[in-house]
């Protein structure tokens, strides 16, 4: 049985964060590839993107391979609901 590959990336969001409740994963399809928006809690996102991005990295390095295995193409964005203002 294939792992759907929203499925996928929720699983690994939700083992990262403090608030797995809130992890929603919106798939967007577009004519080559699907676009996977995860939005978590605002407090989380630090722990989703990691030190100099390389925990969210390696979560586009799987959720790739794991399309490619479906002759897919993926990529996966994060949504920040509430943005922080930069002063």
């Amino acid at each position: 049985m294939e792992m759907k590959l929203k499925d996928l990336v929720e699983f690994i969001a939700k083992a990262l964060v403090d608030h797995p409740e809130e992890v929603k994963v919106t798939e967007v399809e577009g004519e080559q590839t699907t676009i996977y928006e995860l939005k978590v809690e605002q407090t989380d996102i630090g722990k989703i993107i990691g030190k100099e991005g390389r925990t969210a990295r390696s979560i586009r390095t799987i959720l790739s391979a794991a399309a490619a295995k479906q002759k897919k193409r993926a990529v996966m964005e994060i949504i920040e609901e509430n943005p922080r203002q930069i002063r």
